[in-house]
This record gives structure tokens, C-alpha cells and sequence, in this order.
């Protein structure tokens, strides 16, 4: 029983540090491209501050002139 109980509390460590786990760079831009950002920096820009996902796009994306 005590190999067990082991084997579970082995197992919940690395769940939870994988839960607790934060993505890289590159999963957090893509995941902000998913939302309408260009990056994860322009994203939390917006998160914290007054920009929209429309004023960033049009800011950095726009390729008409």
C-alpha cells in the first residue's frame, strides 16, 4: 500500500507542476494572435492599457499606403 501511496503522491507532483507551468514566448504570441494581437507584449499592452486589438492591428499590421 505504502508503494502506492508513493506512486500517487509521485504522480500529483508532476501534474501540478506542470499546471503551474508558464508556456513560452512563442505559445503566449500565438495565443495572442489567436485574440487579434501581433504579440504577447502588444496584447498585455491592451490588457493594461487603452489600446484595442483594431488600433494595435491597424498600427502594426497595416500594409496599404
Amino acid at each position: 500500500m505504502e508503494k502506492k501511496h508513493l506512486a500517487l503522491k509521485k504522480l500529483l507532483a508532476a501534474v501540478e507542476k506542470e499546471l503551474l507551468h508558464k508556456p513560452d514566448r512563442k505559445t503566449l504570441d500565438r495565443l495572442s494572435l489567436l485574440a487579434g494581437f501581433q504579440d504577447w507584449d502588444s496584447f498585455q499592452d491592451a490588457l493594461h492599457g487603452d489600446a484595442s486589438a483594431d488600433e494595435n492591428y491597424n498600427k502594426k499590421g497595416s500594409t496599404s499606403g
